[in-house]
């Protein structure tokens, strides 16, 4: 069962590692300008570390087909860049995918706010 564990908890470093490194490329290096502001909200590499879906979000009122365009077309440089930050035998292919969590979470309190305030008019 400890072997299990451990092998777990590497998972989670890499995943956290790459996640801090690609939030790092897409500040600094990546320049389409289809991206824009996103925030990288996790990363999961699979059991080979072959691929890696890796979630973002973004709270700017861009479309997020076309962040997910300019992400498709920056993966292969980003990759790149990724295999020179951090040493694993198999730099994971990436995936990106929409994180729409954060947009929920924000659509929940803005409607809990309004119910609050119209519970208020009405005392």
């Amino acid at each position: 069962m400890r072997h299990q564990t451990r092998g777990f908890a590497r998972s989670e470093r890499v995943n956290d590692q790459i996640q801090r490194d690609l939030s790092a490329i897409l500040a600094r290096e990546v320049k389409d300008p289809r991206i824009g502001m996103i925030t990288l909200t996790g990363v999961e590499v699979s059991a080979d570390y072959a691929h890696a879906k890796v979630f973002f979000t973004t709270l700017a009122d861009g479309n997020v087909e076309d962040i997910l365009f300019g992400l498709k077309k920056s993966a292969p440089f980003m990759r790149g860049l990724l295999g020179k930050r951090i040493k694993i035998h198999n730099i994971p292919e990436l995936h990106f995918e929409y994180d729409a969590s954060v947009a929920r979470g924000v659509a929940l309190s803005n409607l809990i706010d309004q119910a609050n305030a119209t519970r208020a008019k009405e005392d």
